[in-house]
This record gives structure tokens, sequence and C-alpha cells, in this order.
């Protein structure tokens, strides 16, 4: 029986080297792919030692390793996006924004064109079929960044550690002789690294300095330009104190939001509206809520910071319904 092709997007991290190892293990014929980004001239990117560690976990299973630059398509569609996002006040995820044009836009597009049955990552995510569901490691979960993706193209994907937990992760890189078994975690934007988003924001957007008044009108610091900051922020602020406790509940908790950008993953919802769970960041505990045909959702409990330009994502019962854009 021929084997099945698969393309796995390498980022030369722990969690794609083992997808890897696992597919090769199943019996897959699998090729690994690693797609370079955009490079901050500002920042000291690391792509070259992950393109590298990438390599190197090929070299030791002994697969075909490939590079395809998605350096410029990744600036006009990730970080072009980001800094027009933030100029009128919005604040995106360019993660959700680089699924669904680079990794599951471009990367899936020219695996297909290449002949492969499937595509796969290593995201912490479940599918059955044509549905995605909430990853068993529940705190590594990723299914948040990818409700942009469609029923087709999840059923040509393979996600191979959404069943493992992280620590299982790592045994298993152990197992397999993995070069980046103890390889920590990537953290913050690739082309900002673990530095501040606003130090990179800067060399992008003109913005103008203000007062930072309370309700009152008492003023009570300058900040940088409102571009800069986001709903709910607590750090480098630049103002004195926080906010106050009897004010916070009524002017950062809110009990509803509107969305755009929809897609849903299950059929589209035709009534009047939906009974489900939702989250409006990475790794908040899911709500219980209602989403409205008008792109309305309600929730039962006030909701901190409701940000726009975030995604809104829906579940029920595990699964990955679909999301949208904050408005």
């Amino acid at each position: 029986m021929e084997r099945k092709k698969v393309f796995v997007a390498m980022s030369g991290g722990v969690d794609s080297s083992v997808a890897v190892a696992v597919l090769k293990e199943h019996g897959y014929d699998v090729s690994g792919v690693f797609m370079q980004g955009w490079t901050n001239p500002n920042f000291e990117c690391n792509w070259l030692s992950e393109r590298q560690d990438a390599a190197r976990v090929a070299a030791v299973l002994g697969i075909p390793f490939r590079v395809l630059d998605y350096s410029r398509e990744y600036y006009e569609r990730v970080v072009s996006y980001l800094i027009s996002e933030y100029k009128t006040g919005r604040t995106p995820n360019p993660d959700v924004m680089c699924n669904r044009e680079i990794k599951f836009g471009l990367f899936y597009k020219w695996a297909m064109e290449q002949g492969a049955d499937y595509v796969a990552t290593g995201h912490y995510v479940r599918r059955d079929g044509e549905k995605l569901f909430i990853a068993k490691d529940s705190n590594k979960d990723q299914s948040y960044f990818l409700w942009t993706l469609t029923p087709e193209i999840i059923s040509h994907t393979l996600f191979p550690i959404g069943e493992y937990t992280k620590p299982k992760v790592r045994a298993l890189a152990r197992k397999y002789g993995l070069p980046t078994a103890e390889k920590k975690d990537s953290q913050g934007i690739c082309f900002v690294g673990e530095g501040n988003i606003a130090h990179f924001l800067k060399d992008h957007i003109h913005a103008t300095r203000g007062l930072i008044e309370t309700a009152s009108g008492r003023v009570v610091g300058e900040h940088d330009g409102v571009e800069f900051y986001t709903i709910g922020q607590r750090h480098g602020i630049g103002a004195r104190g926080g906010v106050a406790a009897e004010h916070e509940k009524s002017t950062l908790y809110k009990n509803e939001l509107h969305f755009n950008n929809t897609n849903w993953l299950c059929p589209t919802p035709s009534v009047g509206h939906l009974e489900c769970e939702a989250r409006i960041r990475y790794r908040q505990p899911l709500q219980k809520c209602t989403v409205f045909s008008e792109q309305k959702v309600v929730f039962e409990e006030p909701q901190r910071a409701v940000t726009p330009g975030q995604s809104v994502v829906f579940y029920k019962d595990g699964e990955l319904l679909g999301g949208g854009v904050i408005s």
C-alpha cells in the first residue's frame, strides 16, 4: 500500500519535531519544511538557529528537509496587518493571521500542489475528520488560534501531538533522540522576540504624546501615544496607581460584544441564537454565552477587557465551532 505523503511545518521547536517523529513512526512518507518569516532589522532574530535545529531533527530522523522563504509575504500579510490595526486603535492577534495566511494559506497550497495528502503541524489541538477539538493538554491547547481554518483544510491536516500532554511530548522527544528534546518553548511574537510590542510599534507608527486623565479629569501621567496601549493593560502605562476597585467593574467589564470577519467550522447557525461557550483571549477559561445572528455575543458573566481586534472563539462540548474578530 502506498504511503500517505505529508509535509510537516517545522519551527525548530520540540513540538513540531515530535510531530515529525510520530508521523514517521506511523508509516507516513514525511518531509520537513521550515518557513522563513520576516526578519526585523532592529531585532536580533533567531530564525537561523531555529532553521538549523529543524534541519538537525530532520537529519536525525532521516527525512527530506527544505526551506520555503515567505519573508516578503509574511511582512505584507501579517506584519503590515498588525501595524495597521494598531494604528486604528485595535489590538490584533498576529498568530491567528499567520495561521490563516502563511501556515494554512501559502504553505498548505504549496503542499497540495506538490501532491501531498496532508500537511501537519505541532499545534496542540485534536482533529476528528473535518472537526477540531480542544487538545488533551488544556493548558497548551492552541485551538484559539485556528478558528479561521475551513473544514476542507482540516480534513487534510494532521495534528500528531494533540492527544499528548507537554510532559509526554518531552518524553517522546527523548525517546526518539531528538536534539530539541530539552529546548525551551519560544515566547512572544516571533519578529518582536521577548521584547515589548510597543518598542516595535514605535519604529512604524508616528503617534502623538498626551496626558493620562482619570474619569474626573485629574492628570495622573503622560502617554507615548494611544496606539501603543490596549484595553486592560496593567504595566508600562506611565501613570501613577491603578484602576480604582470601585470603578473597575464599570469601566473594564462588559456583558456583551459585537464581532465581524466570522468563520464557522460547523454549519452556520441559522437560528436566532446559539447557546455555547467562548473565550476572548488565549487560555481564558471557557465562558458560557449566547451568540445572536446579528454577530453579537452576550455572556452569562461580565468579561474583563473586551478588546477590539482580538478574537472571540466559540466552542460546544470541546468542539471548535468558529470565531470572529471583536469589533
